[in-house]
């Protein structure tokens, strides 16, 4: 019989254990040696709170992000595009509606680190969001920032004693424009910043072309920034190549009480395939509809309705404005026509994809009873815009 109690010599064993307070640890050269192709692949993967993290982490990750291949492949990737609002009880930070998830979300970054030491952030008023890019109004001076990257740019006033109206950021991936109609001076004039040559233009302004008292902001289409002009409504544009002023379109529809524009490259950096005009109709200085025509460049050039908001939500839209229609603002974003009120604290949308309008609910954030200034901007986080 065979005695099982004698070892077995020629079997070997090893012991594992299985400590929880003994984890596996990957080999920190192993990072070193991944070809560049994986790593990549690896860190596209990564949320973009993350990537910002790595930044820190080592000179290759940070040359890695912003690396031409890197930016080629995954600069298009579907962050999160937000609805931001600024208003005066909340200038500490800006609350972000996401319109993807249908949530209300809360900047974590704050204005303080990027201001100018002389600048708090009370005195930082923002006035324009394009293609990730923020353009606050500083006492002396325009910030120009990105608040994924930190980025930032201080750009001192082109002389002393300085006003200005009618201000428009326009980004593109080359580089950015700051638009304004000048008030410093005895005649007005057309300035333009230009971010590559770091340098301003000024062009003649003709109050006879764009009244002065338009209060509008520009809508950048096809190289030009368009405008409606006050009663009556007629449309001009600025082409920033030339500085020119120019009425391209003759007609509007009839009986407008009000009128703005949209064009669907509005925030994105893009030209823009559509110019939008959002307008109310009625009669006697009343609004009694709000409908949204489209630009036909070809077959006839003329404006063809796409749209008519629903009786019960033009009621209320017209009721939070108080038929102050001065009061009302319209920009695009991201697939979006977005109608706002400075003294309401939610928005109007319109999916133009789907064509049903929409409410976004009041921020849970603002207090009980808000004070009016309520401005909202379309913001889309963009890595590589540069400040």
């Amino acid at each position: 019989m065979k005695d099982h109690s004698q070892p077995n010599h020629n079997c070997q064993t090893t012991a594992v254990s299985s400590s929880p307070s003994t984890p596996l640890d990957m080999d920190a050269g192993i990072w070193s040696k991944l070809p560049e192709e994986l790593l990549e692949l690896v860190l596209s993967f990564l949320p973009l709170k993350n990537l910002l993290n790595l930044r820190s982490t080592c000179k290759r990750f940070k040359s890695l992000l912003f690396s031409p291949s890197f930016v080629f492949k995954h600069s298009s990737s579907p962050f999160p595009s937000f609805l931001l609002l600024s208003h005066p009880q909340c200038f500490h930070h800006f609350p972000l509606y996401d319109t993807t998830a249908a949530t209300w979300r809360k900047l974590p970054l704050s204005l303080s680190p990027l201001l100018p030491c002389a600048t708090g952030a009370a005195q930082a008023s923002l006035l324009s969001s394009s293609n990730g890019l923020l353009c606050f109004l500083l006492p002396n001076s325009f910030l120009v920032l990105n608040l994924m990257t930190k980025s930032s740019r201080v750009i001192e006033f082109p002389y002393y004693p300085f006003g200005f109206e009618i201000f428009s950021l326009i980004a593109t991936p080359a580089g950015y424009n700051m638009f304004m109609i000048s008030s410093g001076s005895s005649s007005k004039s057309t300035l333009l910043y230009d971010s590559k040559a770091q340098s301003w233009q000024k062009f003649n302004f003709s109050e006879t072309v764009l009244s002065n008292n338009c209060q509008e902001t520009g809508v950048y289409f096809k190289g030009c920034l368009y405008f409606v002009t006050p009663e009556p409504f007629s449309i001009v544009c600025f082409e920033l190549e030339s500085g020119k002023w120019e009425r391209p379109i003759p007609e509007l529809p009839a009986e407008l009480m009000f009128a703005r524009l949209v064009s669907s490259g509005d925030g994105g950096g893009g030209e823009g395939k559509k110019l939008c005009l959002i307008g109310g109709v009625g009669r006697n200085g009343i609004a009694r509809s709000l409908k949204v025509w489209e630009w036909e460049c070809s077959g006839g050039m003329k404006w063809v309705e796409v749209e008519r908001l629903p009786e019960r939500m033009c009621k209320k839209l017209m009721s939070v404005c108080f038929h102050n229609y001065e009061h009302l603002y319209c920009f695009w974003h991201q697939g979006l026509i977005c109608v706002c009120c400075y003294n309401w604290p939610e928005v109007l949308y319109f999916k133009v994809s789907r064509r049903t309008w929409h409410w976004v609910p009041k921020c849970p954030s603002l207090p009980d009873k808000s004070n009016c200034g309520f401005r909202w901007f379309s913001f889309m986080p963009n890595l590589y815009a540069s400040a």
